[in-house]
């Protein structure tokens, strides 16, 4: 039950239009993974993958096993990838449930070879091609690895992931690609076309469609997010934001000159001032740092004023609004909207991260099922 006026409120038609527009980027035949980890970027996994598979999408991909679980207990039987390190430990329970692991360790190969599992645990091997993180580097330890596969795994895909597919320059991804094509040359030759290559993420697929092997993994754009400034910019494709973020007002009064807002007294009125009280904080996703920022009020922007407290946070009105006008965070209000990428850029960090932040608090409505 939600008692309080604050919500996100999630389209999950902009899913099915984001995910029918890149396929039309894509060349015919280039299959789409929807990535739902961090529960769909703050979205909710399991509703956004309902309609991401609905809309076309071939393949779940998650970063942790945890999450992998959760769709599987939500009824959702499509493919499923953990992009990120699960321990050997735990091939069963991804055995059991018919995940795909990813992999790119011998010593998790060997692990595993001595277990008994009920079928042969799916893995995608990992490579690394200049991302830093986790995955295989030399064609030697490709070899190495491939010698070490038992019968307890069965080879699905390779894939990698570009650093920096999001810039005008494409000197590095160009780096990355071709260092690629030379790394599953030992696994083309063991496999063939048997498996799944993959590279692409979100920014792959916009800038180099035509670069793109058997798959992409489209993440931040299905949730109608860009990613990159560069990219917001240039559109390559046209995107639909899929959350908006809002509440309402539950106070608001009329404060002489001189009067102070919240704690550490940053914001003192200038004059007659009205004042609106917002029941969010940054207990709900809306960190301290939107001070300052702007949110939208019948259709116009006005700034939060004052230390952002933990369960509210305050706003100067140009007049006197009723108590429960609503109040917009991220997204349309009126002919104005505030975007993900706007929120960043005052927060100095990136839509990525803003959209994973909201939390709990704050329930999930969905329009366009």
């Amino acid at each position: 039950m939600q008692y309080r006026q604050a919500q996100r409120i999630i389209d999950l038609e902009a899913i099915q239009v984001n995910i029918e527009t890149i396929k039309r980027q894509l060349p015919a035949g280039v299959k789409v993974f929807a990535v739902v980890k961090a529960d769909g970027y703050g979205h909710g996994a399991v509703e956004v993958a309902r309609k991401a598979l609905a809309s076309g999408a071939e393949k779940l991909c998650v970063a942790i096993l945890e999450e992998a679980v959760t769709l599987r207990q939500a009824g959702i039987e499509a493919p499923i990838l953990v992009m990120g390190y699960t321990d050997p430990q735990y091939a069963r329970v991804a055995a059991e449930l018919g995940v795909e692991l990813t992999v790119w360790q011998s010593d998790w190969l060997a692990s595993v070879k001595t277990q008994t599992l009920p079928a042969p645990v799916g893995i995608h091997i990992k490579l690394d091609t200049g991302m830093g993180r986790v995955g295989l580097k030399t064609t030697q330890a490709v070899e190495r690895f491939l010698a070490n596969l038992s019968q307890q795994v069965e080879v699905k895909g390779c894939f990698t992931h570009f650093a920096q597919a999001d810039a005008s320059d494409a000197s590095y991804f160009r780096y990355q690609n071709d260092g690629y094509r030379t790394l599953i040359e030992p696994v083309k030759a063991r496999f063939n076309d048997t498996i799944t290559y993959h590279t692409g993420n979100s920014a792959a697929a916009m800038q180099y469609p035509d670069a793109m092997y058997d798959a992409v993994r489209f993440g931040i754009g299905m949730y109608g997010l860009y990613p990159s400034h560069y990219l917001a910019e240039s559109k390559p494709v046209t995107l639909k934001p899929a959350l908006t973020v809002e509440a309402t007002l539950i106070h608001v009064k009329q404060l002489a000159k001189g009067e102070k807002i919240s704690y550490g007294l940053t914001y003192e009125t200038s004059g007659e001032e009205w004042i609106g009280t917002i029941p969010v904080g940054y207990a709900d996703g809306i960190q301290r740092a939107w001070q300052d920022f702007e949110v939208l009020i019948d259709g116009k922007r006005m700034p939060l004023v004052g230390r952002v407290c933990m369960d509210q946070c305050m706003v100067r009105l140009d007049k006197q609004y009723p108590v429960g006008e609503t109040v917009t965070f991220v997204g349309k209000n009126g002919e104005q909207s505030i975007s993900l990428e706007a929120v960043a850029e005052h927060l100095k960090t990136i839509n990525y991260e803003v959209s994973c932040l909201f939390t709990e608090r704050l329930p999930r409505h969905y329009r366009n099922r």
